[in-house]
């Protein structure tokens, strides 16, 4: 990291003491002193921590995020939204495409290289992964003139072209009034319904090498669109984040704020992140999906299929309490009482009419379960036959193991009151 001028380190302890003293409009006009230096302050449980600008828009927390639209739309003031504007306080930085596409280039080398196909068959070899970026890349085709009928500025000077085109326009009308004539029969069949519009949410915290496999495999292998909300750059997963936006500009959508998680020490919580992702999505289906799973086939689409009649919730891995309520065991395929945050899918629309993601709970330990006993109607697990794996443990979060436990118990004594609810 480069050294911190120190004038930058000046301004950001003096917005220490403004905050300290509750002065925040003093400490917010000091943030902004100190991105217009091109640094940004992020604060910490010992006091702030001040980074380097990235090369990407970021905001200053979670709660500042405008809801609606997409990163682009704001771009341009506009959220989608009749009378809505940017929000104010959000960070820029200045464009470094040169150097960031060539670290792109350097970093999509080493995922190919990563890829092993014999030691794990699910996962991206080269020639798939180069065979995604390639078709992501790809631009739009646009049909010209065929060699009978020629371009309209080619007409000229050959009149053979323009009786055929005469011919071929005439046909098309009578075609075209001979339709308007037809009529369907009575018991012809109705139009298929179109398909769920699908998200796949990820809360980006880290671990920036599982994020590329993460995001690669779900480009890959699902039609889903991929928003990301990344929570203060951490080991700089937020560059990779961007870094994937750009590498598929029309499935993956980030977020940026400088606000780090809590349970690494800031004061984004797990709640109020998740549903942050909830309001910023548009579509009929959020999938809540963290970035150590890995697809190794489709498993998007069974969970959203499984998304019919009274089932609220389709998810991989479900659990049941023990009759004392002390404990949660795996449950087998079926209907459950919770699902683990790992993966689920839900409706979007009845997940916002249930309250969202409880905004109390600032560790995701016990949050999955608080936010499945809040959900109406039948939540379901299909189990072991997902193709879906898992590269970590989701306790190698970089939380304290002190933090972790209290953390955990405020929020399993919220899933008490649920579960001995009347």
């Amino acid at each position: 990291m480069s050294e911190v001028p120190p004038n930058v380190t000046g301004l950001a302890e003096r917005r220490a003491k403004a905050r300290a003293e509750q002065d925040h409009a003093a400490a917010d006009a000091l943030r902004d002193e100190i991105r217009t230096e091109g640094w940004l302050v992020r604060d910490t449980a010992d006091g702030f921590e001040l980074i380097p600008s990235p090369s990407f828009d970021v905001w200053p927390t979670v709660s500042s995020l405008p809801e609606g639209g997409s990163p682009e739309a704001k771009e341009n003031g506009s959220s989608g939204e009749p009378g809505a504007s940017t929000a104010p306080g959000r960070v820029s930085a200045e464009d470094e495409d040169g150097a960031a596409g060539r670290d792109r280039s350097a970093d999509a080398g080493r995922v190919a290289e990563a890829a092993d196909p014999g030691r794990h068959p699910g996962r991206l070899g080269d020639r798939e992964a180069k065979e995604v970026a390639e078709s992501e890349a790809a631009p739009q085709q646009t049909p010209e003139g065929s060699e009978l009928v020629g371009r309209a500025d080619d007409l000229d000077g050959h009149p053979e072209r323009m009786v055929s085109s005469q011919l071929l326009w005439d046909a098309s009308l009578s075609v075209s009034r001979l339709d308007e004539t037809i009529v369907p029969p009575a018991d012809a069949e109705e139009p298929r319904a179109a398909r769920p519009t699908v998200t796949v949410a990820l809360l980006v915290d880290g671990h920036p090498d599982e994020l590329r496999e993460c995001v690669r495999a779900l480009v890959a292998r699902t039609e889903a669109r991929i928003l990301g909300l990344d929570l203060g750059n951490v080991d700089g997963a937020g560059a990779v984040l961007q870094e994937l936006v750009e590498e598929f500009p029309r499935r993956v959508e980030a977020w940026h704020v400088a606000e780090s998680p809590h349970w690494r020490g800031g004061s984004a919580g797990w709640g109020e992140s998740r549903d942050k992702l909830l309001r910023l999505d548009t579509s009929d289906v959020h999938v809540v999906m963290d970035t150590s799973v890995v697809l190794e086939g489709d498993a998007v689409t069974p969970l959203v299929k499984a998304l019919d009649d009274d089932v609220t919730a389709a998810g991989w891995k479900g659990v049941n309490p023990r009759e004392d309520d002390k404990e949660w065991l795996e449950a087998e395929p079926g209907e459950v009482r919770g699902l683990l945050g790992h993966l689920f899918a839900i409706r979007r629309d009845t997940a916002l009419a249930a309250g969202g993601f409880p905004a109390d709970a600032r560790y995701y330990r016990n949050a999955d379960l608080e936010f499945s006993l809040r959900l109406p109607g039948t939540l379901v697990a299909l189990g072991k036959d997902l193709p879906v794996r898992q590269e970590r443990h989701r306790r190698d979060d970089g939380a304290d193991p002190g933090y972790r436990d209290r953390e955990s118990q405020r929020t399993y004594d919220r899933v008490l009151k649920l579960l001995r609810a009347p």
